[in-house]
C-alpha cells in the first residue's frame, strides 16, 4: 500500500488530501493557509511527517487552449519545492475545474454556507484531484 498526498495549490490557500493505493480512496485532510503569500511549510512538514507519503500529487491547471495560465508557473514551482524539500516523488495532475466542482458540490448539494465554503473548498478540490489520480492508476492496472 502506498500513501499519497494530494495538493490543490493556491497563492492564499493550499488544500491537502490523503489517500492510498490499496483502498483507492482519497479523503480531504486540511487547508494550509499562506501568510503574506508565503507557503506554510511548517504545517506541510507536519503533514508529511505524519502521513509519510510515498508519492505526492499536485493539481496543475492550464488555460482552455492548453497554455499556462498565471498560476501554472507557481504550481510548478511549488511541486519542485515539495520534491526537493521532502525527497518524495511529485506528479503533476490536471486539475481542470476541480475547485469549481468542489464549490458546486458544497454549495449546491450540501448547502454549506459561503464562509464555511471558503474554509473547505480547497481541501475538497485536493480530494477530487487525488481521487481522479487514484482512479487513473487503478484503470492502468
Amino acid at each position: 500500500m502506498a500513501v499519497c498526498l494530494g495538493f490543490d495549490y493556491g497563492v492564499k490557500k493550499i488544500g491537502v488530501a490523503v489517500g492510498d493505493t490499496e483502498t483507492n480512496i482519497a479523503n480531504a485532510l486540511t487547508t494550509v493557509r499562506a501568510i503574506n503569500q508565503k507557503t506554510g511549510w511548517a504545517e506541510i512538514t507536519t503533514i508529511i511527517d505524519t502521513w509519510k507519503p510515498t508519492k505526492m500529487i499536485v493539481g496543475i491547471s492550464h488555460q482552455e487552449d492548453g497554455e499556462d495560465n498565471e498560476v501554472t508557473p507557481k504550481m510548478k514551482r511549488f511541486s519542485r519545492q515539495l520534491e526537493g524539500r521532502y525527497q518524495c516523488p511529485v506528479e503533476l495532475f490536471d486539475e481542470a475545474l476541480t475547485t469549481f466542482e468542489a464549490k458546486q458540490l458544497l454549495f449546491d448539494e450540501v448547502q454549506v454556507s459561503a464562509t464555511k465554503l471558503w474554509e473547505v473548498q480547497d481541501q475538497l478540490a485536493a480530494q477530487l484531484i487525488l481521487q481522479s489520480w487514484l482512479n487513473t492508476q487503478q484503470q492502468g492496472m
